[in-house]
């Protein structure tokens, strides 16, 4: 198991397409939510329409406002797509994708206690999974979690 203090490896997404912004655009920072029950299961979300990826699974979460931490914003994030207030977020692994829009590094955090019902605020779709996860398209992004899981 990998911890944070290493370089994140960077997974290209659709390598096909060519990269907006080029080959040294910035990195957008990402907290992003692996919200498990306690039997074990996680939360995935739709993306919302209008996004990128949209209708694709992934964790939920969102961009890092400047001057936030990881765990700040995806509290934000988290009150603000899902209605959820979480308790604790224990940060987790990081690892960087690559995709045709945009190159992010995604910080995942583990999350096992929140307060209040899920409400998809921005229409999108959620489901709880265990592995093998049952739903597509999986959003590269929620790939390797998985590998992690596994």
């Amino acid at each position: 198991m990998s911890d944070n203090t290493s370089a994140p490896s960077v997974r290209i997404a659709d390598a096909q397409l060519p990269r907006e912004g080029g080959m040294d655009r910035a990195i957008t920072l990402v907290a992003v939510g692996v919200l498990f029950q306690p039997d074990g299961r996680f939360l995935l979300t739709t993306r919302p329409p209008g996004k990128a990826y949209a209708g694709y699974w992934e964790f939920p979460g969102g961009k890092l406002e400047s001057g936030e931490t990881v765990v700040q914003a995806l509290t934000r994030e988290l009150h603000e797509e899902l209605g959820i207030t979480i308790q604790d977020a224990v940060p987790w692994k990081t690892e960087r994708i690559d995709y045709p829009h945009a190159l992010v590094e995604l910080h995942f955090c583990k999350v096992f206690q929140w307060a209040g019902e899920l409400q998809m605020k921005e229409g999108q779709q959620f489901s709880w999974q265990r592995l093998p996860v049952e739903v597509v398209p999986l959003l590269p992004g929620t790939v390797p979690v998985l590998e992690w899981l596994a």
